[in-house]
């Protein structure tokens, strides 16, 4: 500050805070994790229901039978005809609400985030968030009793039983078909992911008839089965890059630390796909490591996203958005999941 001229610090201080001098903002929000993606909803079906508890059902082809040879011109006999099981989920009612008022609306905020506009487009997107959590997560599905009970549907982790691997005292959720809901999985011991597990998930899939083509878990677990895949014992699962091939022109070389497709075995081509929205439990020690076939899942609405405009009550506008939805698991055995993973180890053979 000078005695002998008025300068920016005079401005500054000027009047108190906040001084003389306009405020620079750049008029941009800067959001961080506005790109993270919804890879389970955005890989999977979609499709409607017409009932808050939606129903499909299961069947399958009998085993192949090597004794099937009849006397030529003999009678029909016996009764092959075979009906599936029903299973279905429950729809869960998620919202957000949105309340701005007049003159927020009015004035000029930066990045317009007091606007409605804004605010909407932002909300619906946590939402979708919301929505791709639970639908990877271990709820059980609960029905709406209209009171003080939200219904709930079933996570995908809830949904798998016949190929599910979990630590000590852990057990498998699934469908109660006398109850009508999908039970959620009791969680146990944390411990070390193998690949030899992965691949057994695989070919139980593969086995059954499903095509597995999708391994989803948290970052941590995917980042560790990379450094596993280039690690000594993960050599033999991975194709070596090769360098320069001599009598030719050198070509630039990328560095690779990462591996984003297996050809596993049976010729399956398993996707490996980090998921930052899929939670973590048990303390936030464990994570579910699924082995996924897409074609058998869905995720749901009963009338896709609405937004609504609620009643005013003063000098506000309020908007209220929703989704009426469901995950639907049509075979939960074309799926795999290996439950209890302890995100702080190493995955081993």
């Amino acid at each position: 500050m000078s005695s002998a001229n008025l300068d920016a610090a005079d401005l500054a201080a000027a009047l108190s805070a906040p001084g003389l001098i306009r405020e620079d903002v750049v008029d941009q929000v800067y959001n961080l994790d506005e790109g993270i993606p919804t890879p389970f909803i955005d890989m999977v079906g979609a499709g409607t229901f017409s009932n808050l508890f939606s129903e499909w059902t299961e069947n399958d082809l009998a085993a192949p039978d090597i004794d099937n040879a009849v006397i030529d011109g003999a009678d029909a006999s016996g009764n092959d005809t075979v009906i599936g099981a029903r299973v279905g989920n429950i729809a869960q009612l998620s919202d957000k609400v949105v309340r701005i008022s007049h003159a927020s609306e009015d004035v000029t905020s930066i990045g317009a985030v007091g606007r409605i506009a804004y605010q909407v487009s932002r909300r619906l997107m946590d939402l979708k968030r919301d929505m791709e959590a639970i639908a990877l997560g271990r709820q059980a599905s609960v029905a709406d009793d209209g009171a003080a009970v939200a219904g709930r549907t079933a996570g995908l982790g809830a949904w798998i039983e016949t190929n599910y691997v979990g630590g000590a005292l852990g057990a498998a959720g699934g469908y109660d078909p006398a109850a009508k809901v999908v039970d959620a999985p009791t969680v146990g011991t944390v411990f070390a992911l193998t690949w030899t597990l992965i691949r057994n998930a695989i070919e139980a899939i593969y086995t059954a008839g499903g095509n597995p083509s999708v391994l989803m878990s948290v970052p941590v677990t995917v980042k560790a089965i990379n450094t596993f895949l280039f690690s000594s014992d993960g050599d033999p699962f991975r194709a070596t890059p090769t360098a320069n091939v001599p009598g030719t022109t050198p070509t630039p070389q990328t560095a690779q630390g990462f591996i984003s497709v297996v050809l596993s075995d049976f010729g399956i081509t398993l996707a490996l796909v980090d998921n930052r929205l899929q939670q973590l439990y048990n303390l936030a020690t464990a994570a579910d490591c699924f082995i996924i076939d897409p074609a058998h899942l869905a995720v749901s609405s009963l009338s896709g996203f609405r937004q609504d405009q609620l009643a005013k009550t003063g000098h506000a506008d309020n908007r209220l958005l929703s989704n009426h939805w469901m995950t639907k698991c049509f075979r939960e055995d074309a799926h795999a999941v290996i439950a209890d993973v302890d995100i702080s180890e190493a995955v081993v053979a």
